[in-house]
Order: C-alpha cells, then sequence, then structure tokens
C-alpha cells in the first residue's frame, strides 16, 4: 500500500475575495499529483462522458419532435451546465470538482452529501453500461453471433474483462488511461458522423423514412411520455462536470478547462441533434429499436447505397464499443478522484486517499470502486428469478433520484455566489458568465429548475407499476443510500 497524502489546510485572504488570477483561493488539499491532461485530452474526455449513442434511439422514437426537445434541453440545461463549470473550475480548479465546489460553498455536511451521490450513482452505472457494449459488440461479427447477446457467460466475462482493462490502465496512471478516453472519444464520435453522413446521402437521394413538418416537430407538453422524454434526454448532456473532478492533474486547469467545454459543446449538441435527424431520415419512428437502434439506422443507410458498404454497420458497432469502453474509463477515473479527496477529508477510510507510490494514482479508491462494481455486474445473473434480482430492480431505480442530487449543488453553488469574491472577479476578469449576480441566478435557476422538474418526474410512476410501490422504490431506494452516506460522514467526523 502506498502512503497517505498529507492534507493541508487551504490557504486564505482575510477577506476571501480573489484579487487577480495569482491570487485565486488556494486548492483545498496539497495533493502533488501529475498533469497529465491538455486541452486535446478534455475535448475527447468531454465527448466520451457526455454523449450516449443510445440516446438518438431513444429520442427519435418519438418522431420529429424530439428535435425540439434537443434544443430546449440544450438551452435550459446543457448551457448553464457548461457555463457553471467554466466559471467554478476557473475559480477553484480543485481535485474532486464538484465535491470540493459544494465543500467550498455550503460546508463540509453539504459537500459530503454532493460527493457521495455523485460517487455512488456512478459506481452503479458501470455494469449497465457494460452489458450494454457487450451486446453490442456481437453486431461486429455480423447477424450469425447475435446470439451471444442473450448468453450470460459470454456476457458476463465481456464486460468483466472490459471493466477490468479500463481500471488497470487508469491505476497506470493518467497519462495512460487518458488513451483509452482518447480512443472511446473518437470512437463514440465516429459513429455519430457516420450515421450523420448516412441521413445526408438520405436526404439527398430523397430516401427519407420520416416527413418533417411544422405539426410532428411541435412537442406535446400535454402528454406525460413528451414531458418524460425531455426530462430524460436533458440529463443526457450530464457529464461535462466530470473532468473538472480532476482538476490537480490538468495542465493550467484554470484555462484548459473552459476552454474544453466550449470547445466540446457545440460538438456534442451537433452530435444528437444531427444524429437524431439523421436515424429519423433512415428508419421510421415505430420501427426504431430503442437498444440497438443506430445499428439498424445505419445499416438501413447502407443498403441504400449498396452491397459495397455493407462493412460500415459492424466498424460501427466497433466503433461503439471503443467509445463505451473509454466511457468507462472515463466513469471510472472521475468518481474515483471524488472517493480519493473524500478519503483525505477522513470521511472515507483513510485508505482511499492513498496514492500509488510508482504511478502516483488514487489507486485504492480506484480498485474498490472497482470491485463494487464487479459486485453489482453479477446481482442480476446470480439472483436471476430471486429477491436479489428485485433488489437490483430497486437498486436502478433508486439512481434516479440520487443521480439529480450533485447537479442541484452544481447550480446552486453559481446562484448563491459570495458577492463580495463575485464583484473581485468580475473586476479582475476572471468571470465568465456575463450579468454579475442576476446573470448566477439565471443561468443557474435554470440549470436548477430543471434538474428540480427531472426529479419531480422521475417519483410520477409507469404506467405498468403500483403508484406507491413505486414511491417506495425510487424515494425509499434513494433515502437508504443517503442513510448510508450519513453513516460514513458520521464516523468520519468521530474519526477527525
Amino acid at each position: 500500500m502506498g502512503t497517505p497524502v498529507e492534507l493541508t489546510p487551504a490557504a486564505s485572504t482575510a477577506s476571501g475575495a480573489v484579487t487577480d488570477r495569482e491570487a485565486a483561493p488556494a486548492p483545498l488539499h496539497a495533493v502533488t499529483l501529475k498533469r497529465a491532461m491538455g486541452t486535446r485530452d478534455l475535448v475527447l474526455f468531454n465527448l466520451v462522458a457526455v454523449i450516449g449513442i443510445r440516446w438518438l434511439a431513444t429520442s427519435a422514437k418519438s418522431g420529429p419532435s424530439a428535435l425540439v426537445l434537443w434544443l430546449l434541453a440544450a438551452l435550459l440545461f446543457f448551457v448553464p451546465q457548461g457555463l457553471a463549470v467554466s466559471e467554478l473550475s476557473t475559480l477553484y480548479p480543485d481535485e474532486g470538482g464538484i465535491y470540493s465546489w459544494t465543500r467550498r460553498r455550503f460546508g463540509e455536511r453539504h459537500g459530503f452529501l454532493c460527493g457521495w451521490c455523485y460517487w455512488v450513482v456512478n459506481v452503479l452505472y458501470y455494469p449497465q453500461i457494460l452489458i450494454s457494449c457487450a451486446v453490442v459488440a456481437t453486431f461486429i461479427a455480423g447477424r450469425s453471433a447475435a446470439g451471444l447477446a442473450n448468453s450470460w457467460p459470454y456476457v458476463l466475462t465481456f464486460s468483466f474483462v472490459a471493466l477490468w482493462v479500463a481500471v488497470g490502465l487508469n491505476i497506470v496512471g493518467l497519462g495512460t488511461g487518458k488513451w483509452l478516453q482518447n480512443a472511446g472519444g473518437v470512437g463514440t464520435y465516429a459513429v455519430g458522423v457516420i450515421l450523420c453522413a448516412l441521413g445526408v446521402y438520405a436526404l439527398a437521394t430523397h430516401s427519407i423514412a420520416t416527413p418533417f413538418t411544422w405539426h410532428s416537430l411541435a412537442p406535446n407538453f400535454g402528454s406525460f411520455d413528451e414531458v418524460n422524454l425531455w426530462a430524460s434526454i436533458a440529463f443526457a448532456f450530464a457529464g461535462m462536470e466530470l473532468a473538472a473532478t480532476m482538476g490537480g492533474e490538468i495542465k493550467d486547469p484554470r484555462r484548459t478547462l473552459p476552454r474544453a467545454v466550449y470547445l466540446s459543446a457545440p460538438l456534442i449538441v451537433g452530435c444528437y441533434l444531427v444524429g437524431t435527424a439523421a436515424m429519423l431520415l433512415l428508419i421510421p419512428p415505430n420501427d426504431i429499436n430503442v437498444v440497438s437502434g443506430f445499428l439498424q439506422a445505419i445499416d438501413a443507410g447502407a443498403r441504400q447505397i449498396g452491397p459495397a458498404v455493407a462493412w460500415l454497420a459492424p466498424m460501427a458497432a466497433a466503433a461503439y464499443v471503443i467509445g463505451n469502453i473509454g466511457g468507462v474509463g472515463a466513469w471510472i477515473s472521475g468518481p474515483a478522484r471524488v472517493a480519493f479527496v473524500i478519503g483525505l477529508d477522513k470521511y472515507f477510510p483513510p485508505a482511499f486517499g492513498r496514492i500509488h507510490p510508482r504511478w502516483g494514482t488514487p489507486y485504492v479508491a480506484i480498485l474498490i470502486q472497482a470491485a463494487v462494481a464487479s459486485i453489482i455486474l453479477f446481482l442480476p445473473v446470480l439472483g436471476k428469478g430471486t429477491g436479489v434480482e428485485k433488489f437490483y430492480i430497486a437498486v436502478l431505480d433508486a439512481q434516479i433520484l440520487i443521480y439529480f442530487i450533485p447537479f442541484m449543488y452544481l447550480f446552486a453553488c453559481l446562484i448563491f455566489d459570495r458577492a463580495a469574491d463575485l464583484a473581485d472577479r468580475v473586476r479582475e476578469g476572471m468571470s465568465i458568465i456575463p450579468g454579475g449576480a442576476v446573470g448566477r441566478v439565471v443561468i443557474g435557476g435554470c440549470g436548477f429548475f430543471v434538474t428540480v422538474f427531472a426529479m419531480v418526474v422521475a417519483v410520477v410512476p409507469p404506467s405498468d407499476e403500483s403508484a406507491i410501490a413505486w414511491f417506495l422504490k425510487v424515494v425509499g431506494g434513494a433515502g437508504i443510500f443517503i442513510l448510508l452516506g450519513a453513516i460514513f460522514y458520521w464516523r468520519g467526523a468521530r474519526r477527525a
């Protein structure tokens, strides 16, 4: 085991105000980690962290109105999220990102709750993305291998190996692990580019599958399904805050983090908007499979061109697999830094705050979350038909509310900025958001409203679920996880 990192109180001025870039608030922890991430790495990291190709099928299935929903989600959630991350990472480029920002603004209890929810929900997330990746990987070998998608030995072996490859690369060092994330960013975007190119070809040849009219583009907000879809796809834009959790490992983070946000944001919005339109041009909404819809669309577009490009669908499946494994690498590296900093603060066992003596990475935090994810990966299989399977499903339902809590804190950090600090930052040119305090309230308020709205929608049960049972699973399940976090906090407070 490595030696614990020393915890050093942050320096501050008497007033707590920022007077220039050199006198910006000191990091919360005196942690020396290798700064391995540059602008290119962060742009690709943002792409692989945010873009979920599966969302193209989910949104396109509702028809052309999904395009308007994407635009509204981008304006009311994604833009506020990007501005909040840029502003807070410019001021506080701390290791731990959203946890550290919340701790600075609202104190240790709120900081821990934010960090705990962010960490635990992502540990629960890996198995879902890995299983999806294993299923899509069968398309690389063609339809003859599709039967593997129903083979649990194959799915579990693939998922387990992919998880631990990503873990190993991230333990060796971010300088090595970033290449997995970079490859994932390229792979993810390559799928979007292929899909969009085929959509353009269909439009040019007038072989479109879905007509676009003003009526079909107008969302029906009187339908709960449409409202629920909008709340869901708004959070398809989540993930821009992930890179900031590695603030201590980014070259010149005060400049690099905002620059990466500005470069990657239009690429992300473009992928979702144009990708959804391309799917609708290639396949009628009613025929779209929400799991493998993007492969359906690519296959349909390739058949329009001819047999010479039949290889496009298998190639897209391979790119998707690389993108997903890179995504797992990104969502391992980021939350591990949150757990690492919580360990430094003694609210997690101190071992979480250890760094590898050779590679300089928070290897204990990475290993523990990978071990927990491995156990969760096996739960739905080993417990098939038992109470364990029901427990696993309840855990997935409980994720919904836990996921939104850190975003409430993200936007609250922006809204409740300290007036004295803000005045100095505006005067010294450190503030990114225009309009001073009013601009922060407007931007942060938009993001906060969408987050709370999504939480309310999440509590409404599906049509095939009992209202009481759904409420108990979602709210009760989230409450159990928060109570578990409270136990960690209480034990850590006593230890500290």
